[in-house]
């Protein structure tokens, strides 16, 4: 059983493209309120989806695109010259498609 769980919602940085074994890689990007008269301040994560999950987002997620996303946080410590290197993945467990993007919103309009 793994402990850490989360729940992020962005929208996609960059089309969801298919990696090595099988691996979809990408990162979702959020922008947080920075107070009044700031700019908010944006804040990229990202994720790596398998089997049915990334296939579904390399079929039918877009740049822009929000996501709402159910992800299970996974350690990849390691050593290195003798120290322990402390590295996490963050594995999609399963989503929901949120508003589309711009690219998705275009091509809606022309097939209408």
């Amino acid at each position: 059983m793994n402990s850490f769980h989360l729940t992020a919602i962005g929208r996609l940085a960059h089309d969801p493209e298919p990696g090595r074994n099988g691996e979809v890689r990408f990162a979702l990007i959020g922008e947080d309120y920075a107070g009044k008269g700031r700019e908010p301040v944006t804040t990229s994560v990202y994720f790596v989806a398998f089997n049915g999950i990334g296939e579904t987002l390399v079929q039918h997620a877009r740049k822009g695109d929000q996501l709402i996303l159910e992800a299970q946080l996974r350690a990849n410590n390691y050593e290195k010259e003798g120290k322990t290197i402390y590295d996490y993945t963050y594995v999609v467990l399963g989503f929901k498609f949120g508003a589309p993007g711009k690219a998705k919103r275009q091509a809606l309009q022309q097939q209408a």
